[in-house]
């Protein structure tokens, strides 16, 4: 198990290294551009050119509190939004995950998973929504206004997936997820005829793979994760091409208590770290901390490194083992700068 461990970091390593190797070019001033030979290309960061944005945002309360920090743990339903090999170790036969996000500028998103634990591995279905509210339409005319109003119009992007993990031995486990997504923009008045708005509908439809691995080292609890999310071919609207939010991820995790005297039934101190490679966006590093008294009340924070605007992560959760039923209830605020702080509420079921 340990060469074919190895082996998998190596193969991981290799699909990295290209994007860390290339030396990028901060393109925010053009006369800070070298300029390149004829027939040479020119790197560039790519930021802010992906689509499909929506699939970036963290919908798991206990994971956003942790400032997502999450591949390396073992979670249920929710892990298929995350790494989906860590759904593998699911104690629960079935367990299902259901929650909101109120995020920036009063756009909503409701996420779903549910997990099915059988002799043959663990099966999940996954769902996310975003609501981004109404917005008014209106069109260029010929009067004082110098446009019409027509009505209002009401984007929306949703995203369905199945998910399996297995785990191959009682430390290595490994997972995946396909899933269809789609973002329209909904009836766009692109014209008129006569006095009547001419609409065009504009959305966009893709696949995407997710895969992860989750492997239990031996030491103590230490845990590593490898996972790659939003794995897809290049997609159109209308004339200009875009890709979707490829991320790479490695990640971290372990209960301090194992370097303490102290009951691991009474208390628990997760720290989880991640480093993550997004396609759009600077190498980022995510730090997460949750402790658990008595395996009923957890407390957490987060943080990730560098960001724009997010700040400090802080959350909350309460959960209770009545025996043939494990409920629990998370929460989440992130401080988002000069935007709406951004908070999460989660409900899990296990049964």
């Amino acid at each position: 198990m340990t060469r074919k461990f190895l082996t998998l970091v190596a193969l991981s390593l290799m699909c990295l290294t290209p994007l860390y190797a290339q030396n990028p070019v901060d393109t925010t001033d053009p006369d800070d551009l070298p300029v390149p030979e004829p027939g040479q290309d020119l790197p560039r960061e790519r930021r802010a050119q992906a689509g499909f944005k929506f699939l970036s945002v963290s919908p798991d309360a206990r994971a956003a509190a942790m400032g997502d920090a999450y591949s390396a743990l073992r979670v249920g339903a929710s892990a298929m939004f995350y790494n989906p090999a860590s759904m593998a170790y699911a104690t629960r036969k079935f367990q299902l995950s259901a929650g909101q996000v109120q995020w920036i500028a009063d756009v909503t998103y409701n996420m779903g998973s549910v997990a099915l634990n059988t002799d043959w591995g663990v099966f999940g279905l996954s769902m996310i929504s975003v609501d981004y509210g109404d917005f008014e339409r209106t069109i260029r005319a010929d009067n004082e206004k110098g446009f019409l109003d027509v009505g209002t119009y009401s984007p929306s992007a949703w995203a369905i997936g199945l998910g399996y993990a297995r785990a191959i031995t009682d430390r290595f486990s490994v997972g995946g997820n396909i899933r269809i997504a789609k973002q329209s923009f909904g009836n766009v008045p692109v014209g008129l005829e006569g006095a009547e708005p001419v609409n065009k509908s504009f959305g966009e439809r893709s696949t995407i793979v997710d895969f992860g691995v989750l492997y239990w080292t031996g030491y103590k609890s230490l845990a590593l994760a490898l996972n790659t999310r939003n794995f897809s071919q290049e997609n159109k609207y209308s004339e200009e091409s875009f890709e979707l939010p490829l991320t790479f991820r490695m990640g971290l995790a372990m209960d301090l208590i194992d370097f303490t005297d102290m009951d691991k039934d009474a208390h628990s101190v997760i720290l989880s770290v991640d480093t993550e490679r997004p396609r759009d966006f600077s190498e980022q590093v995510k730090i997460g901390v949750d402790y658990t008294l008595m395996k009923t009340l957890s407390l957490r924070a987060g943080y990730v490194t560098p960001t724009d605007e997010q700040g400090i992560s802080l959350g909350v959760g309460f959960g209770r083992d009545l025996g043939s039923l494990d409920l629990r209830v998370d929460y989440a605020y992130t401080d988002f700068g000069v935007f709406d702080n951004v908070n999460r509420l989660t409900l899990q079921a296990g049964f």
